[in-house]
């Protein structure tokens, strides 16, 4: 029996993996993980400078754009778990309370499926365990 993948998603991803391992030896311990540390969590007034309602009065506060911006990446199955963790984390700078948090991601289990919302809450969790608040 060989260990090559039988699922094409899986054999492009040993292609990939054995492809950057050939041109850098270091690449075989490599975790994407690592990345999250290199994208600080912002302060909340460069979010609302940003993101937020600097720029259009009226509009959406960066809170708000962040628990849209995580209903989105619950309802694309929450397959960027950096991005979801990430985004938890500004939300959080941004003055978002756990409960709101995971009423967002709840929410979409309507869109995108009981799985996508699972998903999207144990990935949120590593970040929510961290950061428990008292106002829930």
């Amino acid at each position: 029996m060989t260990d090559t993948p039988q699922n094409p998603f899986d054999l492009m991803m040993k292609q990939a993996q054995d492809m950057a391992k050939a041109m850098n030896p270091a690449m075989e311990n490599f975790s994407p993980k690592g990345f999250e540390a290199l994208w600080p969590t912002m302060p909340k007034e460069v979010m609302e400078m940003m993101f937020g309602n600097t720029v259009n009065k009226d509009g959406l506060d960066a809170k708000t754009r962040l628990l849209l911006t995580l209903a989105g990446l619950t309802c694309q199955g929450a397959q960027a778990d950096a991005a979801v963790r990430q985004t938890v984390r500004h939300a959080l700078e941004a003055g978002a309370r756990k409960q709101e948090i995971v009423e967002a991601i709840g929410q979409m289990s309507v869109f995108a499926g009981i799985p996508a919302m699972t998903r999207a809450l144990e990935l949120a969790q590593e970040v929510l365990g961290d950061n428990e608040d008292t106002d829930q």
